[in-house]
């Protein structure tokens, strides 16, 4: 005999479909790929250059990451990060900005591993973030403090930024030129702030670089302008800084010349800020308010011409100056100029650093390796997902050290090995020495940069990883000016149409509908009111012919009707 049968209770299952979430995750995570591995080439001291060529015909070779990614035009979204992520390690630390982006890009590496893995977005994020405040307290712990009147170790600091640069050639001279400019500027009420809008950078084509020099006082990169016979020499000068736009005329001129006063007119208004704290003045709106207490004086002012035909302008010796310096960079073409003030910028930036945070680590890829290898050990202890998680971000550090080895020509998995096992050995600041093409002991080559520019480099690239891995959708938002764009064919090569749909004779009910056939259809209900505003609507609109239809629709070109249809709604 069958067994009465039993009803058991059914619990009903929702299937919610995450493809799509994944699949924006995904594009995200490759489109900022994509953008660390155009810089990546251009690590390292023997990294490759790139050649911009701006769509207004100006060219530009650089290795500096920030000026690479801040002239690409970058459409995608998520891959602007890397872009803004570049400018703030820019604005921190000054330099490793092509390191902050290489390194971001390899930990979104690792991240899509593990999310193709099945492991949950949020966990993945949340152990990166423990994985980052490790990583700084390891690279403290490595860290060497340094004084400022050890001059040596902040040129040796100086000298690393910039043998990855063009001008590597010059370190030597613009190194301690940079150290001496920073150090001119400290303020000793103020010991850890650093202004580098106190440092005027005075750039005059000709020569070459070897021609830059620090000046003590003022620089215009501008002749004297006078009448015949006017002064281009004024010791024990008296100077008066006007603010007037168009403040001289070439009548004037003639007299300032006869009273033997010396004038440089043109001078930007946003250097008027540093030249009276310069000079300690006070800018002048009228010629009566030249009075003692708000001139500034100096022992020589004087025109000196260049080798190359060109003249400056110096004030020198001036009386109860301010802190700030004047650096003058010479160079033979402009490529070659504006290079140098970039170079000299990081130079500074890094000085900037040690002022600020005084601790130096070691270079060339060791803390990254030394990163690895504890956060690797670390991992090992805990428990669950995220010790999976800790030892991918782990190995992903170590795309500092052979992308070094990489572009020096080396065989990156060879010298990553062996720098492996040196630090397991307990040589901490074992790293790659490009130069000789083996691993050594950095800090004795006197490769080493500012433990803030590590730091930095590190939390911001674990917080941009973060903010890519949580967006799970892309939405765009468009108005009207859009529309009219997205339907004349500028961004979109298709026909679009405008539908108007009139369901009842107009005698009954004066309503029109517009629909704009675009990706995502937008309805907008018009009501005109009465027979006559109905009529004088659709006159507007050029289809006066609709008013004698009751219900059909009448399709019209949409780069006719649009932009008044748009203007109406």
């Amino acid at each position: 005999m069958a067994a009465p049968a039993v009803s058991k209770g059914r619990s009903t299952e929702t299937f919610v479909d995450n493809k799509r979430k994944d699949d924006i995750r995904m594009a995200n995570i490759a489109a900022a790929q994509s953008v660390a591995n155009a810089v990546r080439t251009s690590l390292g001291p023997k990294g490759m250059d790139k050649m911009i060529s701006t769509s207004s015909g100006e060219v530009i070779i650089t290795n500096d990451g920030a000026t690479i990614l801040n002239k690409m035009e970058v459409l995608q979204p998520a891959a602007k990060f890397l872009v803004e992520l570049s400018k703030s390690q820019d604005v921190v630390a000054g330099d490793g900005t092509t390191t902050v982006v290489v390194i971001a890009g390899s930990l979104l590496k690792a991240s899509l591993g593990l999310l193709t893995a099945g492991i949950h977005p949020t966990i993945v994020s949340d152990s990166l973030h423990k994985t980052s405040i490790k990583a700084v307290e390891i690279l403290s712990a490595m860290a060497v403090p340094v004084e400022l009147s050890d001059r040596d170790s902040l040129v040796k600091s100086a000298s690393t930024s910039l043998n990855s640069k063009v001008v590597s050639q010059y370190s030597t001279l613009l190194a301690p030129l940079a150290v001496d400019a920073v150090l001119s500027v400290v303020d000793p009420e103020k010991p850890d702030l650093v202004d580098l809008k106190d440092i005027k950078i005075v750039k005059k084509l000709g020569g070459t670089v070897d021609d830059t020099e620090l000046i003590k006082g003022l620089v215009f990169d501008k002749k004297v302008s006078h009448a015949a016979g006017g002064p281009t020499r004024v010791e024990n000068a008296k100077i008066g800084k006007s603010i007037l736009r168009d403040a001289v005329t070439d009548l004037s001129l003639h007299y300032l010349a006869k009273a033997k006063i010396l004038v440089i007119k043109d001078v930007e208004r946003d250097e008027i800020e540093f030249i009276t704290k310069t000079l300690n003045c006070l800018p002048i709106s009228n010629i009566e308010h030249f009075r003692a207490e708000k001139l500034g004086y100096a022992d020589l002012v004087e025109e000196v011409p260049l080798g190359d035909g060109g003249k400056i302008v110096k004030i020198t010796g001036i009386k109860n100056m301010g802190r700030t310096t004047s650096v003058l960079v010479r160079g033979s073409n402009q490529l070659v100029l504006d290079e140098a003030e970039r170079s000299l910028h990081d130079a500074l930036c890094v000085v900037r650093c040690l002022v600020n945070k005084k601790f130096l680590i070691a270079g060339g890829g060791a803390p990254e390796i030394e990163l690895s290898r504890q956060l690797g050990a670390w991992a090992k202890v805990l428990q669950g997902m995220e010790g999976y998680c800790v030892r991918a971000f782990a190995e992903a550090l170590e795309v500092i050290p052979y992308t070094l080895a990489e572009n020096a020509g080396l065989n990156p998995i060879a010298i990553v090995t062996e720098l492996r096992n040196r630090h397991a050995q307990g040589e901490i600041n074992a790293g790659i020495n490009v130069r000789k093409g083996q691993i050594t002991n950095i800090l004795e080559e006197n490769v080493v940069q500012p433990l803030l520019v590590s730091t930095s480099a590190i939390s911001l690239a674990t917080e941009c990883v973060r903010m890519i891995l949580k967006i799970d959708d892309i939405v765009t938002v468009r108005d009207k000016k859009s529309l009219v764009k997205y339907a004349s064919g500028a961004l979109l090569n298709r026909p679009a149409s405008v539908v108007f749909s009139l369901s009842e004779p107009i005698a009954k009910q004066a309503q029109v509908r517009a629909i704009c056939t675009l990706p995502d259809p937008i309805a907008c209900p018009i009501d005109p009111g009465t027979g006559p505003k109905l009529s004088a609507l659709l006159s507007k609109l050029r289809i006066q012919e609709i008013l004698n239809k009751s219900s059909e629709d009448l399709h019209v070109n949409m780069l006719t009707l649009l932009r008044p249809l748009l203007d109406i709604l």
